[in-house]
């Protein structure tokens, strides 16, 4: 299937699923993903780009007079809502449709790059690795987080199987190792953390400043 077919694929797909992402992610946050929200969205400054904002659901967690927000996402339905997040919040950020593996911002731009449950379900999560590299400055951080292959085979064995069907409806994979493409890329990792059956990893890393 060509790139283009693919992503207006699943840009149909989370169109469809804008109106009950919340729901499903708050159940994720409450019995999966814990605090990373907050853990990860605290710790960003300056110049902030988030890619795959979705419904804006991580606004609530950025340092109120820190950052200067940037969101990116596929869908369009899903950036309608987080436009209503933010106005309603209160939370100035500027939102955008695009491509995470073709950003489409100067090289260096951001001092702190988010993306939170998201390279679970892109085509190539190596591309938006090197993306989100390109548009950090010299000595910037990463704040990522993802649903990851688990540290238990009997976990890993039912990922696979959910994977024959999440894949093929929605690019949902649940057996990535994003932090692999992070050390790959150069980033120094500063902070990590794997829990729930390794299934949740999160992480600071840093781009080298030279």
């Amino acid at each position: 299937m060509a790139t283009s077919t693919k992503l207006e694929r699943l840009r149909r797909h989370w169109d469809r699923h804008a109106r009950t992402y919340d729901r499903q992610m708050g159940f994720m946050d409450r019995k999966l993903f814990g605090d990373t929200r907050q853990w990860l969205c605290r710790q960003a400054q300056g110049e902030v780009l988030e890619v795959a904002i979705g419904t804006g659901l991580n606004l609530d967690w950025y340092p109120p007079d820190e950052v200067r927000l940037t969101g990116v996402d596929l869908s369009p339905v899903m950036l309608d809502h987080a436009r209503r997040r933010a106005a309603a919040t209160g939370r100035e950020v500027t939102l955008s449709t695009g491509n995470a593996q073709r950003l489409e911002f100067a090289d260096g731009l951001f001092d702190t790059v988010v993306c939170t449950f998201s390279l679970c379900a892109v085509p190539d999560d190596r591309e938006v690795v090197t993306e989100i590299k390109r548009v950090l400055r010299p000595g910037g951080r990463l704040l990522l987080a993802d649903h990851v292959v688990s540290t238990a085979w009997p976990v890993r064995v039912l990922q696979r199987a959910l994977e024959l069907v999440t894949i093929p409806v929605g690019g949902e994979n649940f057996r990535r190792r994003p932090i692999q493409h992070v050390q790959a890329a150069g980033f120094v990792i500063e902070q990590h953390a794997r829990f729930k059956l390794g299934i949740v990893e999160r992480l600071v890393a840093r781009k080298p400043a030279s």
